[in-house]
């Protein structure tokens, strides 16, 4: 238990930040989940539109220390090369 007011302090920003990322870590994999779901549909102009929905998302997140930017970086790489592969 925190024991000076600037660690309870702490604590209260800890609970907010936590609420914040938590939120975007849950908007990033839903873009995501749209555009693998778009990709096993199989029709590629709807999995091309969500993929140009999610990339700045997910470069958003890196951004914001959500992930790592190469996670991010790798994510959009893999998704485009499935993306890619339709058709």
């Amino acid at each position: 238990m925190a024991n000076t007011s600037s660690a309870k302090k702490a604590t209260r920003k800890i609970e907010r930040r936590t609420e914040v990322n938590k939120a975007r870590r849950s908007r990033m994999r839903t873009f995501v989940r749209s555009v693998e779901d778009a990709i096993a549909s199989g029709d590629k102009t709807t999995a091309l539109a969500a993929l140009r929905a999610a990339e700045p998302e997910i470069m958003r997140a890196a951004q914001k220390g959500i992930v790592a930017k190469n996670a991010a970086s790798r994510k959009v790489s893999r998704l485009s090369q499935r993306v890619a592969k339709l058709g």
